[in-house]
Parts: structure tokens; C-alpha cells; sequence
């Protein structure tokens, strides 16, 4: 009791954990989950990449049940993103979902072991034994999180469980307008972690033609196709995404710099929806592929080439 749970899956897996996953919502305890995605639904392509459960990380669960959401986008930052999710789970005492993929798990490069002094410090909210007054669902002003007092503290006895809390004291609660009022600290809670991300950066032109947008395993891809193409002097920009769930507060204006937007990624457009819910005033071209294999450099090129040339 007590202890930090990670665990790591895919997404069959993670569809059995929803409802852990709910659970750990409601009661607001830190939990990671790795999902390294795959082909699916099912079992589907065990062995090859895909990136089809974007949606399910955000939403696959009962209830009003939000969550954070991040992704690596490269072999050597899975450590730093994974050390992240850690670090935002127990310090704003929510569940973070961490979604890497095949093409990711089964490629390698080399990466320099790092020292932890070089780290971050990790500072969970934890109630010190002999606290006069704790209440369970108090949280700071900051960051809205609850203190975490660990099971078999003195004086820090509380209930946890699935059923809806009081909104200070814990205590199992059907009144309807508390039920609202935690419904809304919650989803509060992950929009808040706004703030303790960095904004999303632009590789390129801060403002142009194109702006090709992706996330997670398919940096690479992307990265070098949009330098290919501004070799021949074409305004092409990237913008690649790791942490999705909260966006980054500067997305929006980002994306007004561009004349046209194309989404990149291995589903059938999972992140361009999720886009076009946040930002509906913007036009969101697609590039989707669904065959077990990342993209390639060659079609990404040709595929930015035409949209420019309004094919």
C-alpha cells in the first residue's frame, strides 16, 4: 500500500484495464500505463505497429473519466516521457496514460545513460504522519490535487473506492450537485497540467504554406520527409506532438500560421478528429495508413508535394 503502480500493455490489454483505470480517477492515485500500440482491434498484427489507440486512451472508459495522455516519439525519449508520466501522475494525483508503438519498441539508437541529477525533482503531494485536520479531497490551489495520505498513517484513516466522494471529506456521496462539482475538478485537474508542459514548437517556418502535423512514433519519418521537401525550397513546416492529452496552450495559434494542415498518422485519423473537436475553424487535410508498416519517407513526399501543388 502506498506504492507507485506502472504497468505496461498493449491495446487489448489496455481495454481490461478501463475499468482499473476508472477507478484510479475517481479516487485520484497516481497510476502510469504504457500502452505500446499495434495492429488491432483484438488481437489483430501482434507483432506490427499501429496507432489506432489514440481514442481509447482518451476516452475508453466509463463516466466523465479524463486522463492524461502522452506519447515518446522515439526509441531514446522513451526514459524521459516515462520519467515524465511518473512525475505528473504523482504530483497532480491522476492516472497518465503513456502511448508509445511497435515501429518504436523494435527499433533501437544510441543513447547516452543519464544521470538523475540531471532530472527534475518529483515531489508528490504526501501527508506527513501526525497531520491535525488532514482531509482526503482537500487540494492546492495549484495544480488541484488532492494530498496523498498512505494507508496505515495514524490520524490519516479516509475512504477510497469507486463510489463518488465528498468533495472535502471523502466520505460516499449521491448528492447530485457534488457529483457535478467533482465531475468538473476533474477534468479541471488534467486541463490544469497546461501549465506545467512546454508549448508545442514548430520544426520550420513559424508560418507558410503547409503545416504536416503528427504524433508519437512517426517523427522520424515526418521529420525527414519535410526536410526533403524544403530542400527544393517548398514552405513546409512540422509540428509533432508528445503530450496530447492536455494540448499544449499555444496549438491554436499555431495552427492559424498555415494555409493548409495535413495530419499524418497510422489509424484512420484518430488525432486529426481529436484536433477538429479542440479547433473546429480549422481545415484538417489527411494522410492515414493502416498496414502494419510505418510510413515511408518516399510517399510522405509525394504526398506533401500534392497538397501543395492542390492535388
Amino acid at each position: 500500500a502506498g506504492n507507485f503502480a506502472v504497468t505496461t500493455t498493449s491495446g487489448p490489454g489496455l481495454s481490461l484495464k478501463s475499468e482499473a483505470m476508472g477507478l484510479a480517477t475517481i479516487t485520484e492515485l497516481p497510476l502510469v500505463i504504457v500502452d505500446v500500440q499495434r495492429g488491432g482491434p483484438s488481437t489483430g498484427l501482434p507483432t506490427k505497429t499501429e496507432q489506432s489507440d489514440l481514442v481509447q486512451a482518451l476516452y475508453g472508459r466509463n463516466g466523465e473519466c479524463p486522463m492524461i495522455v502522452i506519447a515518446a516519439s522515439t526509441p531514446s525519449n522513451c526514459f524521459d516521457y516515462a520519467f515524465l508520466a511518473g512525475k505528473l501522475a504523482l504530483e497532480h494525483m491522476t492516472p497518465v496514460v503513456l502511448l508509445t508503438d511497435g515501429y518504436i519498441a523494435n527499433g533501437s539508437e544510441p543513447w547516452r545513460i543519464p544521470s538523475m541529477k540531471d532530472f527534475p525533482a518529483i515531489n508528490p503531494p504526501i501527508v506527513p504522519e501526525g497531520t491535525k485536520g488532514y482531509m482526503p479531497y482537500a487540494r492546492d490551489e495549484k495544480r488541484l490535487a488532492r494530498s496523498w495520505a498512505f494507508p496505515g498513517k495514524k490520524g490519516l484513516e479516509h475512504r477510497v473506492g469507486g463510489l463518488e466522494k465528498d468533495f472535502i471529506k471523502g466520505t460516499v456521496s449521491h448528492d447530485p450537485m457534488n457529483h457535478q462539482r467533482m465531475t468538473d475538478i476533474r477534468a479541471e485537474k488534467v486541463q490544469r497540467v497546461q501549465e506545467f508542459i512546454p508549448e508545442q514548437e514548430v520544426i520550420g517556418d513559424k508560418e507558410g504554406d503547409l503545416l504536416v502535423i503528427g504524433w508519437g512514433g512517426t517523427y522520424g519519418h515526418l521529420l525527414t520527409a519535410v526536410q526533403e521537401v524544403r530542400k527544393n525550397g517548398k514552405s513546409v513546416s512540422l509540428c509533432h506532438f508528445n503530450y496530447i492529452n492536455p494540448l499544449p496552450k499555444n496549438v491554436n495559434e499555431i495552427l492559424g500560421r498555415y494555409k493548409k494542415i495535413l495530419v499524418c498518422e497510422l489509424n484512420m485519423g484518430q488525432f486529426a478528429n481529436y484536433l477538429r473537436t479542440n479547433f473546429q475553424e480549422y481545415n484538417y487535410l489527411q494522410f492515414n495508413k493502416v498496414q502494419g508498416l510505418p510510413f515511408t519517407v518516399v510517399e510522405l513526399v509525394d504526398k506533401f508535394n500534392k497538397v501543395l501543388e492542390g492535388k
